[in-house]
């Protein structure tokens, strides 16, 4: 590359705003790459502590008793969370005797909020990585404009119009578009990714609170009826006994 035309020149001599727009979209690229190795951490710790928590649930350990452990962690998170704010729920309605329809309706809607919760903080970022994969384009493309304008503006006061006095003015501003596409592209496939993968611990956290509630269900109606069967005036579960007994 001849030197005329060395890139770090190129950078060094480029108008002020051009630096500026290549100042930005360093900057952007920059968040994006934090944002893409966070999120790969956060969603990997999740899928393992979804799964761990999922092969203790499916152990056949007593419900009561599971929640007592879950009970005791001070960093609750993913399915773990999820399963205390629903269990919790069931607890308290069924203190209060409330009827089999409401006390499920009220897990029910305990465990979307407690799943919807822990998406937010699962897709902490995504927002941010579309906003660059989608700006960062027109960002350098802006600065290549306006990079190209002031080139032809100089071509325009000198006596003899060659590609040699123009060129280095619009290889400054290309440098822009290929900063901004540089941002941009690795964000957007950041983004995809990120998108089905976190999808795919939705859609798994989802079937998890369905199973839950009709496990729930289930109890809730065998113990009732056995509580009719021996006793009428009784009809508190043994899971929340348990808890509750403690």
């Amino acid at each position: 590359m001849p030197e005329s035309l060395n890139i770090i020149d190129l950078i060094t001599q480029a108008s002020l705003l051009v630096q500026i727009v290549m100042a930005l979209l360093l900057l952007a690229s920059l968040l994006s790459w934090v944002i893409i190795f966070r999120m790969s951490a956060r969603l990997g710790t999740a899928k393992n502590f979804d799964q761990q928590f999922e092969t203790w649930f499916w152990s056949g350990e007593d419900l009561a008793k599971l929640y007592q452990g879950v009970q005791g962690s001070p960093d609750r998170q993913g399915l773990e969370q999820i399963f205390y704010v629903g269990f919790s729920e069931y607890l308290r309605m069924h203190k209060k005797r409330q009827p089999k329809d409401d006390i499920i309706d009220g897990v029910e809607r305990k465990l979307r909020v407690g799943l919807g919760r822990q998406q937010l903080l699962l897709e902490s970022g995504l927002t941010t990585l579309a906003s660059i994969g989608s700006v960062a384009p027109y960002i350098g493309l802006f600065g290549t404009v306006w990079g190209i304008m002031n080139a032809f503006l100089g071509l325009s006061q000198t006596e003899q119009a060659t590609l040699a006095a123009v060129a280095p003015g619009i290889a400054e501003a290309l440098i822009a578009t290929a900063m901004g596409l540089f941002a941009a592209i690795p964000a957007v496939l950041a983004y995809n990714h990120f998108t089905a993968k976190s999808g795919r611990l939705y859609e798994s956290r989802a079937l998890f609170c369905d199973e839950m509630t009709g496990m729930l269900q289930r109890e809730t109606s065998a113990e009732r009826s056995t509580n009719r069967e021996n006793n009428p005036s009784s009809e508190a579960p043994s899971s929340a006994s348990q808890v509750q007994g403690r």
